[in-house]
């Protein structure tokens, strides 16, 4: 099953869903999902990344998390991981995402 990216804009606030596998795959879909919506409206002020159908991630999804960091924090928008599965949370937590992201 190919992996998905959807977004959804509501107010200020931007929701970004991966199903599937969070890997170099998606990466045009992802970066795109998060420059347009931010281009549009001056950046969203808060980016919720929805990861309950998420099934894997690997370094280059991390480091697509990253990018995403760099290129919309420094705007000020507030961004929080939601909806990890345990293994999930765990590979981010050992690689000290939690110190980056709020992750709920």
């Amino acid at each position: 099953m190919p992996s998905t990216v959807f977004s959804s804009l509501s107010g200020h606030e931007t929701t970004i869903r991966v199903n599937g596998r969070f890997n170099y795959e998606v990466f045009s879909r992802f970066r795109a999902a998060y420059l347009i919506e931010g281009s549009d409206r001056k950046c969203s002020r808060r980016l919720v990344i929805d990861l309950a159908g998420t099934e894997y991630i690997d370094s280059s999804g991390m480091d697509m998390l990253l990018l995403m960091r760099d290129e919309m924090g420094r705007d000020g928008a507030s961004i929080e991981i939601v909806n990890l599965s345990p293994e999930i949370r765990n590979f981010l937590e050992i690689a000290c995402f939690d110190r980056l992201f709020k992750m709920t």
